[in-house]
């Protein structure tokens, strides 16, 4: 089932916030509350509808498996339109309204931190799915996506052995992009390069000239991307229209993890170079079937599938392996299970978590775009999350529920 916000019951939500969050009695044949809160209309609905449907796929597998624990799991996915006001008050309602065992949400960083602390205070248990720039430290918290010193650490070196040192950089305008960008000068600096130009965009903006004749006055050696959006995909088309594409290449921290290599031609994505956690394109057999399940399943209407899709699955898979370790789907029974050392073997590969930050140890794989399908070049096997590693030590500390980026790139030398 599928609410937005026309459909939601205000009324409902404060008698909700009346009843005791930890009431949850859990009978045997009571379904096991699972809540999405994913963005399918507004700005951001080209991440957000392609994990809704691989998250519905998930939980559709495990019921027709015969549930957990031999119960069936009930899914409730709540649309926030790309709004932080309507996550916030999805979230209370997760939490406190419809008692969810686990909350599955969020896609950009504020969207995270807008809920993270509700579900904190009303012990309900949140995965956050979504490749991110690191720093959350919450024992409450999963954060299964990839983080910069996961992927961007590989791009970068790889990039400019292959093009050049001077990179001209930009980012979506918030702290995702922000902070990329910070850790990307990092890597170009310890790789020799230098950083022209950094530049940052509101997530409104679709006119790029004024950059594009920028980036040709300065004549880096590659454009690094971390633009985020569907208003963004206009620099992509604008920019092979500049005919720059074929003089300045890019590479990129986001591209094609909301299918932007579909939505443009492939004369203007040819070249782009990307890393992350997942493409839809690696050869492997778990792979090729989840890819055969997800397009039998939705026919000609399935989106590509990228990391936020095949991360959603696996963070859903992820946390009913830590429910089948528990034996419970308790909150803290589920945490400590996770944080022992299991994992998930998913369309990505090998998924555990690293108990002093509950983050995923993934692997990674570099590749480029040609005729709108990415070529994998490179894979690195199980990439410990190190960036947050610096900043986060729940096994030390359990009672921690912070944001601690700033912390991470002072302590990888980075000055801000």
């Amino acid at each position: 089932m599928t609410i937005n916000r026309r459909k939601f019951l205000a009324a409902g939500a404060t008698a909700a916030l009346a009843a005791p969050f930890y009431a949850r009695l859990g009978l045997a044949d009571d379904p096991i509350k699972f809540v999405s809160i994913l963005d399918q209309t507004g700005g951001l609905d080209i991440y957000g509808r392609p994990m809704v449907e691989t998250t519905k796929m998930a939980i559709d597998e495990m019921n027709a498996a015969g549930g957990l624990l031999g119960r069936q799991i009930d899914l409730k996915v709540y649309d926030p339109q790309s709004s932080i006001q309507f996550y916030t008050q999805y979230a209370t309602q997760a939490a406190a309204g419809d008692r969810a065992d686990t909350v599955h949400a969020g896609i950009t960083s504020a969207s995270r931190e807008a809920i993270r602390p509700t579900l904190f205070r009303y012990e309900t248990l949140y995965f956050y799915n979504v490749q991110y720039e690191g720093g959350v430290c919450d024992i409450n918290n999963f954060c299964t996506g990839s983080t910069p010193a996961q992927t961007v650490e590989k791009l970068v070196p790889y990039c400019m052995g292959k093009w050049g040192k001077k990179v001209y950089i930009i980012a979506a305008d918030y702290n995702y992009g922000q902070i990329t960008a910070q850790w990307v000068q990092k890597y170009v600096r310890d790789n020799g390069g230098e950083a022209v130009e950094t530049e940052f965009f509101p997530l409104d903006v679709t006119n790029f000239g004024p950059t594009i004749k920028k980036i040709q006055a300065a004549r880096p050696d590659m454009v690094m991307s971390a633009l985020v959006g569907g208003a963004h995909v206009s620099f992509y088309r604008q920019y092979a229209a500049a005919g720059m594409n074929a003089s300045v290449p890019i590479a990129s921290t986001t591209f094609g993890v909301g299918n932007e290599h579909r939505l443009i031609s492939a004369e203007e994505g040819n070249g782009i170079i990307c890393a992350y956690s997942y493409f839809e394109e690696i050869p492997s057999e778990a792979n090729m079937s989840f890819v055969k399940r997800f397009k039998d399943r939705l026919g000609d209407d399935a989106p590509g599938l990228n990391e936020l899709a095949a991360r959603s699955y696996e963070g859903a898979y992820l946390w009913a392996e830590g429910v089948k370790a528990a034996g419970s789907v308790d909150r803290m029974q589920v945490i400590d299970a996770l944080r022992t050392g299991i994992g998930y073997d998913g369309p990505s590969g090998r998924v555990q978590i690293e108990p002093k930050t509950n983050h995923a140890v993934q692997n990674v794989y570099l590749a480029e775009l040609q005729n709108q399908s990415f070529n994998i070049i490179e894979t690195y096997e199980n990439q410990p999350p190190s960036d947050t590693l610096l900043v986060c030590d729940l096994v030390a500390d359990p009672t921690q529920s912070t944001f601690k980026f700033e912390n991470g790139l002072k302590a990888a030398g980075i000055d801000i």
